[in-house]
Formats: C-alpha cells, sequence, structure tokens
C-alpha cells in the first residue's frame, strides 16, 4: 500500500553530500513512495536503495558513484531514449515512478559558480493508472484508476462512490454500490490502480480485497469535506454549480474530488481534458461477482492469460477504440431491454447488409486512437504523429458516415452518424495542409511542417540546408589545406561547428603557419579540436536559421493543439461513435461467419436455449478439425423446470454445459448474438457461477473453504431474476457433510431463491428430490461403453446418471494398471453391500484390512500353462497358418 504524501526521506543530505547529491536527496524526500528518474544529460539515474531496486527489476548494471557518510552511493541509469521500455517494465511491476527532469539550462548553471548544480524538479509520477505514453499503454484495453470514497448508511453497512478515471483518453464516469458488491464492481472495472484517502488505508478489509484483486493502492491526504470538495469540482470544470452533472451524493462528490486530487499530484500542473463525470445508471448492470468473472474467464483465463478467454474469443474489432467498448460492454452487460434491443438493431443491420459491413470494416482500418493522442496533446505531451492521428480519425469518421448516411439505420446508429459528421472538417484540412508525409517522433526534432505551407518557414530551411551545404565545402577545403585526409567538420551542442583532427597531426595544427588558420578549442585522447573565424561564422548562421525554423514549426504545433483542444469534445463524440459502429460491425461479422443468432430479450424469467454451444470451446475444436455437441437448455422460471439437476460422469462436458448457458446471457445482455439455434431469455439481474476449486493459502482458505464462501455469497444474493451456476457443491468434504450441504443448497435455490438454476453434482441421491421438488428437473450427460471403455457422447438428455464412471476416467489419466484394477475390484464389494455401515463394509471385505495396506492377491500354484506354451513356440518357425492355430490355442488358455 503505497502512501502518496509530503514527508521527509529515508535518506538526508549531511556535510559530505556532495551538491549534486543533495540535490537528489532533497527532490527524493519530497516524493519517498516513488523510483526517482533523475536527469544527468542523456540518462535517468537512480541512486541509493532506488538504484538497488531498479537494478533487479529491469535487470541492469549496478554502479557506484561516489560515497556519502562514509559508504559507496549505488548508482544505475537508463538512457533516455529507451526511457519508455523501462518505465513499462517498472510500471508492470507494480512501482510508481518520479521523472525528475533538468528545468534550467546547464550555462545559466554555470553562471552561478563553477560546481552549481543544475536546477532539477520532478515534472510527473508515473504510475499504473496515470499512464498516457503510447508505448506504456496496451492499445486495446483501457488504462484507469478508481477513487473510493464511502458513506456510512448503517451501523453495519456503507455505500461505496467509485469515481473511474482514464487519463489517456479523458473517461470519467461515476458510480456507487453497496460494501457487499464493492468487490464486483472493482473487478468489472478493472482499474491499474486504485487511490484512497488516508482514512480507508487504515480500513483491514480494504486492504485485503484490493490484495485479491491485484491491486495497487495508493493513499492520498485527503478529508473528504464536502464544502471543499464541491469546490474543488466546481472550480475544474469552471461551473458554479454541481447541478449540471446530476444528482451526486455525499460520497460521489468526495470520490470525484479525489480524483481529481489525484491528478492533480500526479500530473504537475498539466490538465487533462476530462469530460465531466458520467453517472452509471443504479443496477443498470448485470451483476457478476469477481470468482464468477474468473469461473467464465471472460477477459482473461485463469492463467492471467487474454488468448483463450470470451473477449479474444468475439474480437473481431479493427480500431483500439472498438476493441475498448467491446472489452467494456463484455464486462459490464446490460439489463435495460431498451438499450440491449438498440444494441441487437445496429448487430442486425450490419448483419444483413454484407456490403457495408465489409466497406465500412475497411474504411475503419484507417482510424487511428485518437481520443489518447488528443489526451497526450492536452497533457503537453503529443507530438507531430498525434496531429496525424486527429486529421486522418477525422478522415476516416467522415468517410464511415458518409458509406452508411442516408439508409435506414437503427437509431444507435443513427446517432452515431450525426457524431462522425459533427468533426470540424476545417481541421482536417488544416492539419492536412500543415503535416509532412513523413514525421519525426518528436516536435523538439522539427522537419513535420510540409513545404509550401508557411513561405518564410521554406526560407529558413533553404539558408540552413544551403549551409550545411557550405560546411561540406569548407571540409574539402581544410582537408587540402592540411593534407590531413582523417579532418572532419562535426557537430555537438556545446562545441557548436568543428574541425577535428587525430592527435598527431593535431600538434602540428597549433604551429605555425596552420595556426594563423586554425584556434585550438579542445584536446580529447585521441584527437584535438580546432574552429576558424569563418567555421564559427556560418555556424552561427545555421544555428540562427535553425532555431528560427524550428520555432516556426513550434509556433504551428501549438496553433494546431488549441484548434484541436477548442474541438475537443467533437472529436471525442467522432471517436465514441467509431467505436461503437466498430462493435457493431464486429459483432455482425462474429454472427455471420459462426452462424450466431439474435437472442430474444424479454422482461419476464424465461430461459430457453435450443442447440447451445460454448463459443471458446467451439472455437478450439474448430481449430482441430472438430465439431462441437450443442446441447438445449430449458429453464424457465414458472414452468415446471426452473431449476435443472445435472449428473454423470467427469470428462463428459458439464462443467462446459453449465459455464455456456451462462456466457449466453453475457453475450445477449451485451447487445450480441449467441451461438445457438434460438435463444429466448428473460433479462437477468445477477449472475453466478461457482465452477472449479481453488484454494486461498495465502488468507488461510482451504480449497473446501473458498468453495463455501462463494456458495454462501451466492444464496445470500441471488434473486427470482437471477441465474446461478454450480458445480460440485460439497465434494470438498466428508461424503454425508457433503451430500447433506448440496441436499440443502438445493433446496434454499429452490424454495427461498426460487432463481434459474443449473446445479452439476456427483452426489446422485439428489437426483430423487425430483419427486419432492416442484420446480426441479434431472439432467444428465449421455455417455455409453464400447470394449470396457467409456464413451463421453457430450449430449445433455433428460434423466438421472445411476454411476459416475470414476474408474473409467481415471484409467484415461492414465492411473497404473494395477491401481485401476484394484479400485475395480474395491468398486464391485462397496457396491454389493449397499445398506449395510461403512465400518461393517470395510470388514466384510475379503481383500481389505483396515489394519495395514492392501493384500496382494494370493499367487497361482505350479507353472502358467499360457507361459508355457509361449515358451515353447519358435515365432521364426511358425508358418502364416501356423501362427492362427497358436493363437486359437492361446486363447484358449486364457
Amino acid at each position: 500500500m503505497l502512501k502518496l504524501a509530503q514527508k521527509p526521506g529515508s535518506q538526508k543530505p549531511s556535510s559530505d553530500a556532495t551538491p549534486m547529491i543533495a540535490q537528489f536527496l532533497a527532490i527524493k524526500a519530497a516524493n519517498p513512495d516513488c523510483l526517482l528518474f533523475y536527469r544527468m544529460g542523456d540518462f535517468y539515474e537512480l541512486f541509493f536503495e532506488d538504484a538497488e531496486i531498479a537494478s533487479k527489476a529491469l535487470g541492469i548494471v549496478l554502479t557506484k558513484r561516489g560515497k556519502f557518510e562514509g559508504n559507496d552511493i549505488p548508482m544505475c541509469g537508463v538512457p533516455i531514449m529507451r526511457s519508455d521500455d523501462y518505465l513499462q517494465k517498472l510500471i508492470g511491476l507494480g512501482h510508481r515512478v518520479a521523472v525528475c527532469e533538468q528545468v534550467e539550462d546547464p550555462i545559466e548553471a554555470k553562471k552561478r559558480g563553477a560546481k552549481s548544480v543544475v536546477k532539477r524538479d520532478v515534472i510527473r509520477l508515473v504510475t499504473p493508472g496515470t499512464i498516457t505514453e503510447d508505448q506504456l499503454l496496451e492499445p486495446r484495453r483501457a488504462s484507469c484508476f478508481v477513487a473510493l470514497a464511502r458513506q456510512r448508511l448503517s451501523d453495519e453497512s456503507w455505500s461505496y462512490a467509485l469515481a473511474t478515471v482514464d487519463i489517456s483518453t479523458g473517461a470519467f464516469h461515476i458510480g456507487e454500490c453497496a460494501d457487499m458488491a464493492l468487490l464486483a464492481e472493482l473487478a468489472r472495472l478493472e482499474p491499474r490502480e486504485v487511490v484512497i484517502s488516508e482514512a480507508l488505508n487504515a480500513d483491514a478489509a480494504l486492504k485485503g480485497m484490493f490484495s485479491d484483486l491485484s491491486l495497487p493502492a495508493t493513499a492520498v491526504a485527503f478529508t473528504g469535506e464536502i464544502e471543499l470538495s464541491t469546490r474543488k469540482l466546481c472550480a475544474y470544470y469552471g461551473v458554479s454549480t454541481l447541478e449540471g452533472f446530476g444528482a451526486l451524493s455525499r460520497a460521489q462528490i468526495a470520490a470525484c474530488a479525489l480524483a481529481l486530487t489525484y491528478v492533480e499530484k500526479t500530473q504537475f500542473g498539466s490538465k487533462p481534458l476530462l469530460s465531466a463525470p458520467v453517472q452509471a445508471s443504479a443496477g443498470g448492470v448485470l451483476h457478476i461477482d469477481a470468482a464468477t468473472r474468473a469461473s467464465l474467464e471472460l477477459t482473461r483465463r485463469l492463467s492471467g492469460e487474454r488468448d483463450g478467454s470470451l473477449v479474444a474469443c468475439i474480437d473481431t474489432t479493427i480500431t483500439a477504440l472498438g476493441a475498448r467498448l467491446l472489452a467494456e460492454h463484455l464486462s459490464g452487460p446490460l439489463t435495460d431491454l431498451a438499450k440491449i434491443t438498440a444494441r441487437q438493431d445496429a448487430v442486425s443491420w450490419f448483419k444483413d447488409d454484407v456490403a457495408a459491413r465489409e466497406d465500412v470494416r475497411k474504411a475503419l482500418k484507417h482510424m487511428p486512437d485518437m481520443v489518447r493522442a488528443l489526451s497526450r496533446l492536452a497533457l503537453e505531451r503529443g507530438g507531430p504523429r498525434d496531429l496525424a492521428a486527429i486529421h486522418e480519425g477525422l478522415l476516416a469518421a467522415r468517410a464511415v458516415a458518409q458509406r452508411i448516411n442516408g439508409a435506414e439505420l437503427p437509431r444507435d446508429l443513427q446517432d452515431a452518424v450525426v457524431a462522425a459528421q459533427s468533426a470540424d472538417q476545417a481541421l482536417a484540412a488544416h492539419l492536412g495542409a500543415l503535416l509532412h508525409p513523413e514525421l519525426p517522433l518528436n516536435k523538439r526534432d522539427g522537419g513535420f511542417v510540409a513545404e509550401g505551407f508557411d513561405p518564410g518557414l521554406d526560407e529558413l530551411r533553404t539558408l540552413r540546408d544551403e549551409s550545411r551545404r557550405v560546411i561540406a565545402g569548407m571540409q574539402a577545403e581544410y582537408v587540402d589545406l592540411t593534407q590531413c585526409r582523417q579532418l572532419r567538420v562535426k557537430y555537438n551542442h556545446f562545441l557548436g561547428y568543428f574541425v577535428e583532427v587525430p592527435q598527431t597531426f593535431g600538434e602540428r595544427m597549433v604551429q605555425p603557419p596552420l595556426n594563423a588558420t586554425f584556434i585550438h578549442r579542445q584536446t580529447m585522447a585521441d584527437a584535438m579540436r580546432f574552429t576558424t573565424t569563418n567555421l564559427a561564422e556560418m555556424d552561427a548562421k545555421i544555428a540562427s536559421a535553425a532555431d528560427k525554423a524550428l520555432g516556426l514549426e513550434l509556433r504551428h504545433f501549438d496553433e494546431a493543439v488549441a484548434r484541436i483542444l477548442a474541438a475537443g469534445a467533437d472529436i471525442r463524440a467522432a471517436s465514441a461513435a467509431m467505436a461503437a459502429i466498430d462493435v457493431a460491425a464486429a459483432l455482425a461479422e462474429v454472427a455471420a461467419n459462426l452462424g450466431w443468432v439474435r437472442p430474444k430479450l424479454r422482461g419476464d424469467t424465461a430461459f430457453s436455449i435450443q442447440g447451445g454451444r460454448h463459443p471458446v470451446v467451439e472455437a478450439a475444436l474448430k481449430a482441430k478439425g472438430q465439431s462441437f455437441v450443442a446441447n438445449h437448455c430449458d429453464l424457465s422460471a414458472g414452468v415446471e423446470n426452473s431449476v435443472a439437476l445435472v449428473t454423470g460422469p467427469n470428462m463428459a462436458g458439464k462443467s462446459t454445459y453449465l459455464r455456456q448457458n451462462a456466457l449466453m446471457v453475457i453475450l445477449a445482455q451485451m447487445g450480441s448474438f449467441v451461438p445457438a439455434d434460438h435463444a429466448e431469455i428473460g433479462i437477468v439481474d445477477k449472475l453466478f457461477s461457482r465452477v472449479g476449486a481453488a484454494d486461498d493459502l495465502a488468507r488461510g482458505r482451504s480449497t473446501f473453504m473458498v468453495e463455501m464462501v462463494e456458495t454462501a455469497a451466492i444464496l445470500n444474493q441471488a434473486t427470482p431474476q437471477s441465474l446461478v451456476i454450480l458445480d460440485e457443491i460439497g465434494r470438498g468434504t466428508a461424503t454425508y457433510d457433503g451430500l447433506s450441504i448440496a441436499w440443502a443448497s438445493l433446496e434454499h435455490l429452490h424454495d427461498t431463491n426460487r432463481c434459474r438454476t443449473l446445479f452439476a453434482t456427483h452426489f446422485h441421491e439428489l437426483t430423487k428430490l425430483q419427486g419432492s421438488l416442484k420446480h426441479l428437473t434431472n439432467l444428465t450427460m449421455r455417455v455409453t461403453e464400447w470394449n470396457g471403455d467409456v464413451v463421453f457422447l457430450h449430449e445433455v438428455i433428460a434423466g438421472a446418471a445411476n454411476r459416475s464412471y470414476g474408474i473409467q476416467v481415471a484409467k484415461l489419466a492414465g492411473l497404473p494398471r494395477a491401481v485401476i484394477e484394484r479400485a475395480d475390484e474395491l468398486l464391485g464389494e462397496l457396491e454389493a453391500g449397499k445398506g449395510k455401515d461403512i465400518d461393517e463394509m470395510l470388514d466384510d471385505l475379503p481383500l481389505f484390512s483396515m489394519r495395514g495396506a492392501p493384500k496382494a492377491p494370493p499367487k497361482p500354484s505350479g507353472p502358467d500353462p499360457l507361459y508355457e506354451a509361449l515358451k515353447r513356440m519358435d515365432p521364426d518357425e511358425l508358418t502364416p497358418r501356423g501362427a492362427l492355430e497358436a493363437l486359437y490355442v492361446l486363447k484358449k488358455l486364457l
């Protein structure tokens, strides 16, 4: 848990500290919880403990520089040109970095004295949730932080407000939830970082929650006082009242103010172009808790990889904007039937109009990430390529809108076309005329303004470039004069243009007659440097022309940025429109290519899937040339089957069947088509999944304890509008305990929660409950046996399994043959003794001793006839007919 506050550092300047080290320690003291990137020339250097941490994290050499208090000072550094690569790695490991730059010209520092230190200061803090650089961001993933505030509802409950800010895009959302739903909400948002006040930092339960989600947390000195928070919000947005933002609660106002406080502390005066806080509608999003998200592998697999997740399976978006919106829709499916229908209409339109879909997706390939470019420009971190991104994005938005404008579009697509057409095309034309076809990464490098845009700039460039050709001629002249073929005219920022020759020849140039032309400037280890009167004059001309040219280019850059920021709202709207169009077209592409259908969503509790398939598993099987076995599911509450009890062996596909029906709800309520032949789904308010087993040793929880905690959350929260899928409840404890827990849980879901439920179990005794529980139906996985082996058909049928085929599955897993045979023998004895007390059954087993290990089967007496027959045979002398006769003889001996 990090704490962002101004406090003394662990090292303090002392009398033996050099001026530079004293400066480092003073700046470090103001930023104690960050690694300090201290600018020295072309490197960012780290010292003391920072150097040791960075050296280990980055795998770079740890050196030393001078002494402090009698000890060597550890040091390591990274080149500025590659600093983004190192920052990305440090941020990925959860570190925060304070970037300390030189804020003074070294020449000015020398005027104060030879030992004066260049002034330096921290210009920004780089944290996991406040990254804006393209090189540090994942293009297809949002990068946000969440600021938390809370207010007490009663002695035992709190309400939490969550202000979610993505500085890289300017998005600002505000929501509120009960304390029981906080973990689920954080899991949905997937922030890179969470920000809390120092008061909340003392809450151990919150710390445990952040740890569960592997969330870096930062504590900020913040009181949350309502009047101060209100003033901060009003000042940031330049308004006199917050009424325009909707009815914000005290906690929401505090969370927004905390978010802005953190922005100010990390950006050091740079003001991000944040949108006004947008409130999420209460209950407008399908509730999916953290355990369910992990179980269903919505955005990443349990191993943490994106490949193999649901989002990877359905993401055919063209743009980074669309990919982030698709992930947002998948993480937060809607519960508003009208909004879901509007999204479905957009997907249907693109699915039906193949030509329009193909043309739009082709045009979207030219759509850059405008909104992130806009954010960098607002923070004064943008470059010429960000200007180009705005230019290309405006043109692409116009092209997409023109392609589908005039058609009979559904409401969402109509709105998107209007937003795209509102983008400033005059700005696009200006940027098109301004920018050179080949752009540098940084504006300070110049050369990004196109020829012909500014005649005055063209003249300065001609003078600069012509002067450089003159420099090349002067080099040839000096070579002829000195007869030194190694002579070169070079340039650096300290000396300007200079003549460099090998040291042995340089000794002649300080002597007459050459010293009349060449003026000695610097002696190196193996070279000497000189200047001439003509070279110095030409250097001044070139520097003047280059400086003036760069100054003009930077002025044009600033003017373009000002125009872009003035059109920021329209650019954001166009970006959002392109993202929505991209998502709709991408989902239509998936539906068309994979044979998905539009689900019929209803306001009741219906649930009927015909020919349903698991999208991820089906894709994996298709890649192997195999087909997926589709299955039906009917959980229509109010009919005789709102709860389905699923039995059958492991490996038969129970977990896949359970998960695919849960994924069907998520896909349907995010506005997508679904992998089925037909689907009717009543809107689900909460989705719970308890599939699979894992322990939590770090928090002292066994596998069974984790299972019970997750089951308790389901039984305490599920409503009649919910969907619950449960797998193997009670299998982590003794047989009778587990059976009792599963029995009672099933009854509670049926009688109290009354929700649509899929309940998979190996407790076959539960199948008898169909006679007593009115809305319970039995389903089983169809299997068959062939030559003693079990064959899984992956088909769900009505009925109950009478065995689990566990030994057959163990055989497939590769258990030793002796173990399989022994287990089969014991199973037969145990099943033959059904109805007896377990201890009595074990005492009756002839091959089992309670006092030791299983006894070995008795050895046969006398020679083995099969062995003797094989011993007498000589394969080399057998004819084909004789071999066949021998085989019959051996078969009789078995």
